[in-house]
């Protein structure tokens, strides 16, 4: 028994994953206070990408955690920057330097307030739309070529609701159930999205 249990750990294992030739950038704010909250979104999808392809974000490096897995054919880095929402470009850009990576080597999963939990927006490139974090990567990087994808965590309850306030919330067990099969989803596109097919993953999971 316990010579089948070592080989099925054995053969769990992820393949090597390789040279680096894309980044996968999950945003949020780190710290213990900070988890499982609205603003945290892109650290819960790269969370669900690492576990889908037994991978595990856990060595420092770049200003933050990273971990390394096949997607989409390609080797690829899981990055979770540890510096705070608005400083996200200082780890993002030093491990694009490190690799020789451009932009569109870059994907980028956030929140967005302008969509439900559950809904997914994937762009092939575009502005910050008001996103601090990813504000921060396009002023240090110099570019808005990143393709991205926005991970909805509800509007405001009301307008004079503080946006701070709201964002640093927790999710209800009902958002909850709508987020994990968005992060699914989301895990999905993302490998679509390595291997270059970006359009499909636009058309599949686009809400």
């Amino acid at each position: 028994m316990e010579r089948n249990n070592f080989f099925a750990r054995f053969t769990s294992r992820a393949p090597a994953a390789g040279p680096v030739e894309f980044l996968v950038v999950g945003l949020g704010n780190p710290g213990r206070e900070y988890e499982n909250t609205r603003h945290n979104a892109g650290f819960l999808a790269a969370d669900r990408i690492a576990e889908k392809h037994h991978a595990s974000i856990d060595r420092l490096k770049f200003k933050g955690t990273v971990g390394q897995c096949r997607l989409g054919g390609k080797g690829v880095l899981l990055l979770k920057p540890g510096t705070y929402m608005n400083l996200s470009g200082q780890s993002v850009t030093e491990a694009m330097r490190f690799y020789k990576l451009k932009p569109e080597q870059v994907l980028v999963i956030f929140d967005d307030i302008n969509l439900e939990p559950g809904q997914l927006r994937i762009r092939r490139k575009g502005s910050d739309g008001g996103h601090n974090g990813m504000k921060n990567i396009i002023y240090l990087s110099g570019s808005d070529q990143f393709p991205r994808i926005k991970l909805g965590v509800g509007k405001k309850p009301h307008p004079n609701y503080d946006l701070a306030d709201w964002v640093l919330s927790r999710f209800t067990e009902k958002e909850r159930e709508a987020l994990s099969t968005a992060l699914d989803n989301a895990a999905a596109a993302a490998e679509l999205i390595v291997k270059g097919d970006i359009d499909r993953a636009m058309n599949l999971y686009n809400s």
